[in-house]
């Protein structure tokens, strides 16, 4: 008979390791109670759950599938705000055109004398909401157009607090690389929420929906004329810095998405594989695929886990395996495009 498992924690939330009677309700016979807990046996972790265990693994992955409306606002906030120091500081001064509605603005400031840089943005996002709301469908555009707007009011809002009328660096090269930057995260952090900064996307999904260009060709499309006429009004030097930040953001804003996106493929091969499934099913709401192996120089059975976690849950399965087994054998893989239930978001 197996004995009473003692309880095993971790460092965050306390692991209730499940008794003989408990495994025996998980299609584990007495016989093969033991080699549940060390060896490759495999158990049907799901049948441990207590209803409020349950409950709450439920409600995780609903919130990984669809977030919630706090999450949508604030990362949108984020975003547009970066998006909009940005303008306000480094692209605005130093007439970086570098696509998107703020460098339309830029181009429609230099274009008539007097017209400053936040009422051009206005006049650009109100024309584009305008054609969202004509050629895109209105819950398609819905997000950008809140953005749109969002973004002229952040940058008034900040140009009449902080009032800005030449490069604050005096430097092109570092006006372009804190632009990049500053865009390409606040951009990064409102599509990983499921939300957008607005501006040009607008056009790119009216192009998208009306002709037969790509997504990819009509962003193309839509900067290259931005960025063109850039070079057209400010000459060579700032027309190719334009071109440049147009490349380098495109770049940026892909590898900052990937980052926040990251999670890690984990495959794990351990003494206890029971207690590594029970802790993935009751601890992190995760679930895992089990496969039969065999050791090549021991001949022996055993159970591969392979798991696909966030970084801070791979950190606390670490913890875990360190604790039951600390010669389990694990390796991770970075992926940043998953599609499945628990993964609509990522």
């Amino acid at each position: 008979m197996l004995k009473r498992s003692r309880r095993v924690r971790t460092t965050r939330t306390p692991v209730r390791a499940a008794g003989e009677e408990e495994l025996s309700r998980a299609h584990v016979d007495p016989e093969r109670a033991t080699p549940a807990y060390e060896g490759s046996a495999i158990i049907q972790a799901s049948d441990l759950q207590t209803p409020e265990e349950a409950r709450e693994s439920e409600r995780a992955i609903s919130r990984r599938d669809e977030p919630g409306m706090v999450r949508l606002l604030v990362a949108l906030n984020v975003g547009v705000i970066l998006c909009a120091l940005a303008y306000v500081l480094f692209q605005g001064p130093s007439n970086l055109a570098i696509g998107g509605a703020s460098g339309l603005s830029i181009v429609l400031s230099s274009a008539i004398p007097g017209l400053p840089n936040d009422v051009a943005l206005w006049i650009v996002n109100a024309i584009l909401v305008t054609v969202g709301l004509i050629f895109v469908e209105r819950k398609a555009v819905v997000w950008s157009v809140v953005a749109s707007v969002a973004l002229s009011a952040y940058v008034s809002l900040f140009q009449w607090l902080i009032p800005v009328s030449a490069s604050i660096t005096g430097d092109l090269w570092l006006d372009l690389c804190c632009t990049v930057l500053l865009v390409a995260l606040g951009n990064a952090i409102a599509y990983n929420a499921g939300a957008s900064t607005g501006g040009m996307e607008i056009v790119v999904m009216a192009l998208a929906r009306h002709t037969s260009l790509p997504v990819g060709h009509a962003v193309t499309v839509a900067n290259g004329g931005i960025v063109c006429a850039g070079v057209a009004l400010y000459g060579p030097h700032v027309g190719l810095y334009c071109v440049l930040g147009l490349l380098v953001q495109t770049v940026v804003v892909n590898g900052v998405l990937n980052d926040l996106k990251q999670h890690k493929i984990c495959t794990v091969i351990c003494r206890q594989p029971a207690r590594v499934e029970e802790f993935l099913i009751r601890e992190l709401s995760r679930t895992a695929t089990i496969t039969r192996g065999y050791g090549a120089y021991s001949g022996r059975e055993v159970s591969v886990i392979m798991t696909v976690l966030t970084r801070a849950e791979a950190t606390r399965l670490e913890k875990f395996l360190r604790e039951i087994d600390p010669d389990a054998f694990v390796t991770y893989v970075n992926t940043s495009q998953i599609t499945g239930h628990g993964f609509r978001w990522v």
